[in-house]
């Protein structure tokens, strides 16, 4: 089940996934996490939250339009390759679409590209180093 959740309850996911454990809950957070345009999604097995996602309103570049950043996508490593994250963007896309927004982007992890790419995003730049993360690319995703 997806629900929207709370800045705080993507924290522990985040920092487990995207960050190794390494950090504090605090270091995990991203600027505009509590813009109030912002929201976060996450997919609930059993009542436990096994994926999350934030939305930050932010456009990208060239494109037009109102647009959404995707950051901190991350699901516990016993649930992926189940299509949760997939269903996640799409309950996103379908709220996004009744909230106007044209597109959605994110800076795509190497690893994470093939993903993004079977969801329907298109890579927009040329592979760029975020440092101590490593290699990304900046996807795209028209909504309307």
């Amino acid at each position: 089940m997806i629900k929207f959740i709370s800045q705080d309850d993507i924290l522990p996911i985040r920092n487990e996934i995207l960050r190794e454990g390494k950090l504090t809950l605090d270091e995990c957070r991203f600027t505009g996490d509590d813009n109030p345009d912002s929201f976060h999604l996450g997919y609930f097995v059993n009542e436990q939250l096994v994926c999350v996602a934030s939305f930050h309103p932010q456009s990208y570049a060239e494109f037009t339009g109102r647009g959404y950043q995707l950051r901190g996508m991350a699901t516990l490593k016993e649930h992926q390759g189940k299509g949760l994250g997939t269903q996640l963007i799409n309950f996103a896309v379908v709220y996004l679409r009744g909230q106007k927004a044209n597109y959605i982007w994110c800076n795509a992890r190497q690893v994470a590209v093939n993903f993004y790419g079977n969801v329907g995003f298109e890579v927009v730049s040329k592979e760029f180093d975020i440092p101590g993360i490593g290699p990304h690319y900046a996807m795209y995703l028209k909504i309307q």
